[in-house]
């Protein structure tokens, strides 16, 4: 009997970890499905392009894995029963079926969180998937010249959002938003730059500011400020997609698996999960953030170790660690800071043309790792029956 891998998500992490584990294990002895809500594979990193009016190039998911032997099922995932090793999925029709599974791997990421501020939900637009970047992109369609747009939050995401739109829209009047100091995270070097990257777009930033509401046609600051919007761009927050609260699994306060070190979570041996859906320690003991950075290498982990536990072989552990945080700043300018281990800024930092290619790169060599699961060599091992969750080295332990 086959052993069957239920995947949940196939967005960057997903998708990875699915044909890496076609490619580690032999066919006949595993079935991978891989249950996904969208046909289409969606570049995450990228919405902020979509939404300022660039066509990002169509990638089928059936296309992306036909020959690999895993399956794609197009369904939402609506229940996870950690005890019973079943999900509960709804397909295109409405109609709800229970999957059962030897091995899952929990990839549903997260979301945009309004974290509860009002209006938030009704009038604020958000980059947190292709539909919201869609709807952002018509809106800023109807948007006469001289219309002011608000971006709320100083994160990469915000700070990608801002400068695109300003762009690609110079003749609209975009604002940022941020808590603290614009570029805080950053080397000096590259807070500089950032700056200078503001004025030379027009932004206007406001720093240590607070939104406590949203409103159709405004913003409203914690002094009582009102920032004129005609259309608001939240980034202020993600949150994780609810199912695995819901479940027997131990979750964090945020509603992420607590994992090992193998992405495997530490209350069912049967489960893993990776990149946003994950509670993972990295380097200095903290948290890996919400990134394409952790969980692309996160997703490499449970692969490998899902095919080492089934093949009888030895676990592997890489340690995920951080090199540097790329931005892009529209598109012939960017920001490359270099990090510590634990992610904290170093003085050395890529500006301009030359850190805007190297975003690129990245954006594109995680793009191919998705589209090209096969390709890269691997010996196939066969699933020793009994193994799987008998491995219990790593069990409890939170790294």
């Amino acid at each position: 009997m086959q052993h069957r891998v239920i995947v949940l998500g196939a967005g960057y992490t997903g998708a990875i970890a699915a044909g890496r584990l076609a490619r580690r294990l032999r066919r006949e002895d595993v079935a991978i499905t891989l249950v996904n809500a969208e046909p289409d594979f969606v570049e995450r990193v990228r919405m902020h392009q979509l939404a300022a009016g660039q066509e990002l190039p169509p990638r089928p998911l059936a296309a992306l894995f036909t020959g690999t032997g895993v399956t794609l099922r197009l369904a939402r995932a609506t229940a996870v029963d950690a005890d019973r090793r079943t999900v509960t999925v709804t397909g295109e029709q409405g109609a709800a079926e229970e999957l059962p599974y030897d091995t899952l791997v929990y990839a549903l990421g997260s979301g945009w969180h309004d974290q509860g501020v009002p209006g938030v939900a009704e009038h604020a637009h958000d980059l947190a998937n292709r539909p919201g970047a869609l709807r952002l992109r018509a809106r800023l369609a109807e948007l006469a010249a001289g219309a002011p747009v608000v971006v709320v939050g100083g994160g990469l995401t915000g700070l990608e959002a801002a400068t695109e739109l300003a762009e690609a829209r110079p003749d609209l009047d975009v604002a940022l938003a941020v808590r603290g100091d614009l570029g805080e995270q950053f080397s000096p070097k590259g807070r500089r730059h950032l700056r200078a990257v503001c004025d030379r777009l027009g932004i206007t930033v406001h720093e240590h500011t607070d939104v406590a509401a949203v409103a159709a046609d405004h913003v409203t600051t914690a002094d009582g400020t009102t920032l004129p919007s005609a259309a608001t761009v939240w980034t202020a927050g993600f949150a994780v997609h609810p199912i695995a609260r819901a479940t027997t699994l131990d979750t964090g306060e945020n509603g992420q698996i607590v994992v090992d070190r193998s992405m495997r979570s530490v209350s069912h041996p049967q489960v893993y999960a990776i990149g946003d859906a994950a509670l993972a320690m990295g380097p200095g003991d903290k948290p890996l953030r919400m990134s394409c950075a952790s969980g692309v290498p996160g997703a490499w982990q449970a692969a490998d170790a899902i095919a080492a536990r089934l093949s009888g072989g030895k676990v592997p552990v890489t340690p995920v660690r951080y090199y540097q945080q790329c931005v892009s700043l529209g598109r012939g300018d960017g920001l490359i800071q270099f990090v510590t281990a634990d992610d904290r800024a170093v003085d050395h930092a890529l500006t301009g043309r030359l850190a805007a290619r190297y975003k690129e790169a990245i954006c594109k060599a995680a793009a191919w790792g998705v589209a090209h699961p096969l390709l890269v060599p691997s010996r196939a091992r066969g699933v020793v029956p009994g193994k799987g969750a008998a491995d219990t080295r790593f069990a409890g332990t939170v790294v």
